[in-house]
Formats: C-alpha cells, sequence, structure tokens
C-alpha cells in the first residue's frame, strides 16, 4: 500500500495494529476515481479492529506473503470474515483480488499455479508481485479499482 501510494518502501516491517489508511486519485476508463486503501490488521490479537470498515466497501483485495504457507492459508478465513463483516449485497458476485507479495524472495513456499488455482475457485483476480522492487504492484490496485467502480455501477443500477 505505502509502495503504491506513496512509492516508498521500507524493509523494517511493522504489522498493522487496527487499520492503516491511504488515498491515491487514479484514472479508471476515463473516470477519475480516489481510492480510500484500507490496512487491516492481519494478526488474530487485532483484527476485529478492522473489520467495521470492511462495510461499504466495493472490492477487497487479499495480499498474502509468497514465502509463507501459512499467510496463503489464512485467505480462506480471511474471505468469509470479510464477506461476513462486511455483508456485500451479492457475496458471489463481489469482487476480490488476491496478492502474492514478496516474490523477490527465494525462499518461496506457495507456488503461483496454487494460489492461481485457489482464485479461479473462489472467482478471484490473482496477481504476484513484490514492494521492495516495485514489481507488481500497480497492476492490482488498478484492477481492484476498476472492479470496484463496476461494483458501484452494479449497485446504483439495482436500486433505481
Amino acid at each position: 500500500m505505502n509502495r503504491y501510494v506513496n512509492h516508498r518502501f521500507t524493509g523494517a516491517y511493522r504489522a498493522t495494529v487496527g487499520t492503516d489508511f491511504l488515498c491515491k486519485e487514479v484514472s479508471i476508463d476515463g473516470k477519475t476515481v480516489i481510492l480510500q486503501i484500507w490496512d487491516t490488521a492481519g494478526t488474530e490479537r487485532f483484527q476485529s479492529l478492522g473489520t467495521p470498515l470492511y462495510k461499504g466497501a466495493h472490492c477487497c483485495m487479499l495480499v498474502f506473503d509468497v514465502t509463507s504457507r501459512a499467510s496463503f492459508s489464512a485467505l480462506e478465513g480471511w474471505r468469509q470474515e470479510y464477506l461476513i463483516q462486511g455483508d456485500p449485497q451479492d457475496p458471489f458476485d463481489f469482487p476480490f483480488i488476491v496478492l502474492g507479495n514478496k516474490t523477490d524472495l527465494g525462499t518461496r513456499e506457495v507456488s503461483s499455479r496454487l494460489a492461481q488455482q485457489w482464485c479461479e475457485e473462489i472467482g478471484a483476480e490473482y496477481f504476484e508481485g513484490t514492494a521492495k522492487e516495485d514489481l507488481g504492484v500497480e497492476k492490482p490496485f488498478l484492477k481492484a479499482a476498476q472492479r470496484g467502480l463496476q461494483q458501484v455501477c452494479v449497485l446504483f443500477l439495482s436500486f433505481q
């Protein structure tokens, strides 16, 4: 998130406690969109602090560490938690983007194939990248913005 919005990377890992929040203006299909990007706590101890923010979101990006099988294994729980707490109007068609991070590290525990297969099963789009080297960072955020904008249009039309 920090790499995408501020073009900065810090190697000193700091777990999210509660939430972090950044905004970025982007152009999607000729429309100016202001993304509100929320990073909610991934550790169980603090995860409930972020769940009230799920309501009203138009897309959910799940990020995992490709060097950690446990990180990947936690994704389904996070997805289910989002669907329960966020309560989207159509949970079967709600857009999820999955991003495998830290592809620059050589100790990979989750293959691209495994992650892609899981994403196909749940109807999510899969991307990989590395914030450290700024590779593959922008594309998933732009896709999330595009899918979120589509979600807004669907919701708008359903209320007319």
